[in-house]
């Protein structure tokens, strides 16, 4: 009898699930130098971002003003403004496979479902971990030195014995204020997702007979209907499985879920005027978009005091949120009406940000796992804004960093937090993620040069804050065609620079329905049969030049005319006694000119080392 092959890899890391979180993890530890693999058991990566699911990418920047995530994920978002005007979910597909497919140091294993795994001889590490790939049924075994558990489910934590919790806690617990009077099991629940195009025609619509009917607005709950109408909503409130086992149930909430499903687009088509007769189904997901089910427990949880408290800094702060308290309560679609005027959301907004600390990303029983994603170790209330994939995106890039930083160094997460903590947030700040309370350190090279521009005042390139924030611009807003300039005063060696440029975090200079600011991809495709198109930021810098002065002569040494990134980082290997750096066009320029006479060049750092 023959045997299935099984496939033997051996990295430093081991990310288990591809969604945002194990996404990021995976990218930022590849990038910091150390091998990885990452498992992930669907056909396309993303997670409920995915084309599978499709729901866009909540964060912080969703609710409050200039908090948009940056760093990969600000990457990934302005590679899909850019490649992606018509937020086609196979273009979105590709962007986010190519992203990690393409990434040295990372073996992207797709297809394959963790499933069982190896402890060392006392319980306390994972050594392996195995996959069923059911496209080559092929087992796919993987050794590590740390493993990542970003699934969402957490698979490893029953496999592995690590602790974790479900449900919701009694207020006694941590003292929140939304806690319960009795702890219980109840989740929030999960959904499908609804695609509708409108047309120029009408559209009929019949809906399969195992469908459920719903013919008044009272058999549906009274759930919201302008669904059709507000493109930054959708029908989120299809939701069931927080009263059962999201887990086990999958499968059979997924049924209902479809019948539910149907019915309510049969509602909207055919038991009174709600405006779509000229809308068409496009797409109905079948598999569940969820919400909750296990939550790790590391060193910290975080809390709901904790969220509310934005002013609050961990000395281990990795990571940030800011997206509302948006919890789901367990009865889902059964419950009366759709918002949190007596409906099934108890929700709270948040006006700052608040922080997460490294200790919320790794296990408090399992030595060498960590996670990031909707398992971290959060209070049920304190998840119900953590779950987002905009926090789940900076948390992963957080994860891998940190797990890059103790391979280097040969120890195991806890020690590196405790022992390298300083090493990680600089990491995260080089690499334009914002810290909450965190200012990034200048380089050497610029630190003690003489800075100054044609325009303006450059001083504030300088200040380690690379974004409007507090009521301050922190960037420099000089002219397209004028100089910044970095005078050594002698002769030095600059192997490198690094920019900041504005990519508009508040998405408020770009084409397209203002109400999509926030929203990578849109539910429906389009307002209007004609489709709608989503431009570009016209203040980033599209075009611009460095060049160096040495012996009297300055000479170009670096220049591009199509950029599209925030962060831009390249070599230049060269002896310089001055470098400046010369705006030529952003993204608006032309309209810009034509309105003004002249285009405004926003940079918030330039760096040389």
């Amino acid at each position: 009898m023959e045997k299935l092959k099984t496939v033997f890899h051996e990295v430093d890391l081991c990310v288990v699930g591809g969604g945002f979180g194990g996404m990021l993890t995976a990218i930022s530890a590849a990038r910091h130098g150390i091998r990885v693999a990452l498992m992930h058991d669907r056909p396309v990566l993303g997670g409920n971002a995915s084309s599978e699911i499709r729901m866009w990418i909540c964060g912080a920047g969703s609710r409050v003003r200039n908090l948009q995530e940056t760093g990969i994920m600000e990457e990934i978002a302005l590679e899909n403004m850019k490649r992606n005007p018509k937020r086609n979910w196979s273009i979105w597909d590709t962007i986010l496979y190519e992203k990690v497919r393409f990434e040295p140091n990372i073996d992207l294993i797709l297809n394959c479902a963790c499933n069982s795994l190896q402890m060392n001889a006392d319980g306390t590490r994972i050594e392996t971990v195995t996959g069923f790939q059911l496209t080559t049924y092929t087992n796919h075994t993987v050794k590590a030195k740390i493993f990542a558990d970003c699934s969402g489910d957490s698979i490893l934590a029953p496999l592995s014995g690590a602790d974790y919790r479900v449900g919701r806690e009694a207020k006694s617990e941590y003292g929140e204020e939304f806690g319960l009077d009795a702890a219980d099991s109840h989740t929030m629940g999960m959904s499908v997702l609804i695609q509708a195009r409108e047309t120029d025609r009408k559209v009929e619509f019949e809906a399969p007979e195992w469908a459920y009917r719903f013919d008044t607005d009272d058999d549906m709950r009274n759930k919201p209907h302008e669904c059709l109408l507000k493109p930054n909503t959708n029908f989120y409130w299809i939701e069931l499985g927080g009263m059962g086992d999201t887990i086990g149930d999958t499968e059979e909430v997924r049924d209902e879920l479809l019948k539910i499903a149907f019915g309510v687009w049969d509602h909207m088509k055919n038991r009174g005027d709600h405006g779509a007769d000229n809308w068409e189904l496009e797409w109905l997901g079948f598999l569940p978009g969820k919400r909750e089910s296990r939550r790790y427990i590391g060193d910290y949880v975080l809390t709901q005091n904790d969220v509310e408290n934005g002013g609050r800094s961990f000395p281990d702060t990795v990571a940030y949120g800011g997206w509302q308290i948006d919890n789901h309560l367990p009865g889902g679609f059964f419950m009366e009406g759709g918002d949190d005027k007596g409906g099934h959301l108890q929700k709270r907004r948040l006006s700052e940000p608040y922080a997460i600390p490294l200790r919320c990303l790794y296990s408090r029983n399992i030595d060498n796992l960590m996670f990031a994603g909707r398992n971290i170790s959060a209070s049920h209330i304190a998840f119900a804004s953590s779950r987002v994939m905009g926090t789940i995106g900076v948390m992963g890039q957080a994860c891998g960093t940190a797990a890059a930083v103790a391979v280097k160094h040969g120890k195991l997460p806890r020690e590196t937090c405790r022992d390298h903590i300083e090493e990680i947030q600089d990491a995260l700040l080089e690499d334009d993620c914002f810290l909450p309370g965190f200012r990034r350190k200048n380089y050497p090279l610029t630190e003690n040069a003489s800075l100054s521009a044609e325009y303006g005042d450059p001083s504030l390139l300088r200040n380690g804050l690379d974004r409007r924030i507090w009521g301050c611009d922190n960037g420099y807003f000089g002219k397209t065609g004028k100089y910044i300039m970095y005078d050594f005063g002698k002769t030095v060696h600059i192997s490198g620079f690094r920019l900041i440029a504005d990519s508009d975090l508040d998405r408020e200079q770009i084409d397209g329905n203002p109400d999509l600011m926030y929203i990578p991809m849109p539910l429906f495709r389009g307002l209007g049969y004609n489709g709608t198109s989503f431009g570009f930021p016209k203040c980033m810098l599209k075009k611009f030049r460095i060049e160096a002065l040495s012996c009297g002569k300055w000479k170009t040494v670096y220049s591009t005319g199509n950029n599209y990134m925030r962060l831009v980082r390249a070599p230049l290997g060269i002896d310089a006694e001055a470098v400046r750096l010369i705006p030529e066009a952003t993204w608006g320029s032309d309209e810009l000119i034509s309105t003004y006479g002249s285009a405004v060049a926003h940079v918030f750092s330039f760096d040389l080392y």
